[in-house]
């Protein structure tokens, strides 16, 4: 594109609901950078209020419309991404200015290879649009998204502002405010932004103001620290850096050793420190694990090995969560276990007294179990006719080390002094001796089932088949955090809406079924994916089969449906089979990847007139026999056979094609 110019996002794809759009430059001498910022404008030009200036202390929107992704190295610089969903984008908002901009003096014209990109939902490249003389402005609008009727337009803009981003901020409509000065006359006041949903008098640090000209005097005054507009991401080096160690029997001195853990108490105090110290260090981690719970955004401090009165002897949790705000506490008091030992309902119980009597907010069990909806894992009573009421809360450690992994691959956490901390972390709840390995073992009544399915004996009504079915729900939903945080994505189990929103009455259905039928079975919903992804564990064959449901294209003919989905699928398994989904009828035309690949027509139905609704991939695997999750464990192979299929074949597959296929999905689900 040139400056100036305007597209239809629809007029370059069908899949324009939602975008991504980088800012891309490079610095000669490599240590150039700009911050990103955008703001949503109504029909008068302004933003409506300060909440729609898009910034790094306020980088997401509520309805989520915009989040600000943060930055990611290039061959030849780096490129900072914003993601919009434009069907969320409030009717009120017509258009949405992109901007960047400069701190400290530094100038546009400093900087190489200023440019802007945006590519739809699955990722096409849509547009380019390059500046080509920036020269002496720290503040560019590179683009603007905006409507025209039902469509959205995108419009190159390449305008500079020598005022920096105070400039083109006020320009918006954005409240900008002199901390300092007490009048226009003074040289470079400070200027803040506000933070929305602040005080007047609680600001934050955003741009000075231009330099004076040369010649002019300026008041002495404390020199500002860099202002910012957008959090850089730190992202750990990709490629593993050549050790210095002379042989592979050296190990690397880690900050959270494990070598010492001789005992299930050592490990539940090294596990609960370390994790509570990280949280307190390194700000969005520790956000991230307690906002689910209520807690505020604050100042955060943690404590472990606390003694609390209770009656003739104290107790003491392993851990408490304080977090300060507007001079009002949160607290939470932390139980962990760890090695898959079970919580106790009498501590748990202790702990919820004490917290109700000394007006804490909070309790949050910690352990390798996962919580299911509508299944407690410990008892408690919990008296009502307190006016304070404390809520109790559960924590896996695959939720930990998924929220650690989320931040360190895919979102950053603003300095690589952080981003270390969280690596070791990370390492620490990965090693075999730490006892932090999420979900485990599928309980005792896993090998009572299944010999009692092979030999027909299991009877419907057997409160073991429960036990495995609600083993397998937790164990899909652990699944289900390891691979979005291997991916960045979204990854749900999903619900039929025809089963019913009963947990108890669906498990109870599922458990009758897998006593009649020998049968596991769930759906996860990954971001992205072109459909759902099944996942199912056949205790008869011992068989695992992972598929994927991909619905045909609403244009075009058959045969080039067939020959571009064999192509899509160059690098599967040649294993891998593909079924061919007809109207009206059980099934279609199927065989293996290997004998459809010199022949893709073989996927078609012999009747032209019979209606192709789609396809079936399928892999199949041997399952683990062990209710572990060790090398042969039944936990181990389906973690591997969800892996395997989502990176072998699923990975090269098309997103939904429609925003009419992805709207029947979410109805279905």
């Amino acid at each position: 594109m040139t400056m100036g110019s305007n597209v239809s996002l629809t007029a370059l794809s069908e899949n324009c609901g939602s975008a991504i759009v980088s800012l891309g430059w490079s610095s000669p001498t490599g240590e150039g950078d700009a911050d990103v910022s955008v703001l949503l404008l109504g029909g008068n030009g302004k933003v409506r209020s300060d909440a729609d200036f898009y910034f790094y202390n306020n980088p997401v929107a509520a309805d989520g419309s915009v989040q600000l992704l943060g930055k990611e190295p290039t061959g030849d610089g780096s490129e900072d991404r914003i993601s919009f969903d434009l069907t969320a984008v409030p009717t009120e908002v017509e258009r949405i200015v992109v901007a960047a901009s400069r701190y400290e003096g530094a100038r546009f014209g400093e900087l190489d290879d200023l440019k802007v990109t945006l590519a739809d939902a699955v990722g096409e490249s849509l547009l380019r649009f390059v500046i080509e003389d920036a020269g002496q402005v720290s503040a560019i609008i590179f683009g603007e998204l905006y409507r025209r009727g039902e469509e959205w337009k995108f419009r190159a803009v390449g305008q500079g502002y020598e005022s920096g981003l105070a400039g083109l901020a006020t320009d918006f409509g954005v409240d900008i405010e002199d901390d300092e000065a007490e009048s226009a006359t003074e040289a470079t006041p400070e200027l803040a932004v506000r933070t929305p949903g602040t005080p007047p008098q609680a600001t934050l640090e955003a741009v000075p103001a231009p330099r004076p000209p040369a010649g002019e005097e300026a008041a002495p005054k404390k020199r500002a620290s860099r202002p910012r507009t957008a959090k850089k991401k730190i992202t750990p080096p990709r490629a593993p850096v050549k050790s210095l160690a002379e042989n592979e029997s050296w190990r690397q001195a880690r900050l959270f050793p494990v070598s010492a853990l001789k005992n299930d108490r050592d490990r539940e105090t090294r596990a609960t420190s370390v994790l509570l110290s990280v949280m307190a260090q390194v700000p969005r981690f520790g956000r991230r694990i307690t906002a689910p719970f209520g807690a505020p955004s604050g100042r955060m401090e943690t404590f472990t090995e606390v003694s609390l009165p209770h009656g003739d002897t104290p107790r003491r949790p392993d851990g408490v969560i304080r977090v300060e705000r507007a001079g009002k506490l949160w607290t939470a008091l932390v139980e962990t276990k760890t090695n898959g030992n079970p919580l106790k309902s009498d501590q748990v119980q202790a702990y919820m007294d004490i917290a109700a009597r000394r007006g804490y907010e909070a309790v949050i069990t910690l352990s390798n179990d996962v919580a299911l909806e509508g299944s407690p894992l410990v008892d408690v009573k919990i008296d009502r006719r307190r006016k304070h009421q404390v809520a109790l809360w559960h924590l896996s450690w695959a939720e930990v080390a998924h929220q650690a992994q989320m931040l360190i691959r895919h979102e950053g956490v603003g300095n690589a002094a952080r981003t270390w901390l969280l690596q070791d972390l990370l390492h620490y709840l990965q090693h075999d001796n730490s006892g932090c390995h999420g979900f485990q073992n599928m309980g005792a009544a896993w090998v009572p089932v299944r010999n009692g399915i092979n030999d027909e004996t299991l009877c419907q009504g057997d409160p073991r088949a429960l036990e495995v079915v609600e083993s397998w729900e937790r164990l899909i939903r652990q699944v289900c955090l390891r691979l979005g945080g291997e991916l960045g994505q979204k990854v749900l189990p999903a619900q039929r809406s025809r089963r019913g929103s009963d947990p108890g009455a669906r498990r109870a259905r599922l458990a009758d079924q897998l006593c009649l039928m020998g049968r596991l079975q769930a759906e996860l919903r990954v971001e992205g994916a072109p459909g759902l992804l099944t996942i199912s564990a056949d205790l008869r064959t011992a068989k695992l089969r992972t598929s994927v449901e991909i619905p045909a294209p609403e244009q075009g003919y058959p045969l080039t449906w067939a020959k571009r989905l064999i192509r899509r699928l160059a690098e599967a398994p040649a294993d891998l089979h593909v079924e061919t989904l007809v109207e009206g009828e059980a099934g279609g035309p199927r065989g293996t990847l290997e004998r459809l690949r010199p022949e893709p027509g073989d996927l078609l139905p012999k009747d032209s007139s019979t209606r192709i609704t789609g396809f079936r991939l399928s892999l199949f695997k041997g399952m683990g026999s062990g209710r572990g999750s060790a090398e042969s464990g039944f936990i181990r192979s389906v973690d591997d056979a969800v892996h395997r299929f989502h990176t072998s074949v699923v990975a090269h597959l098309d997103a939904p094609a429609s925003g009419r296929t992805a709207a029947k999905e979410r109805a279905a689900v």
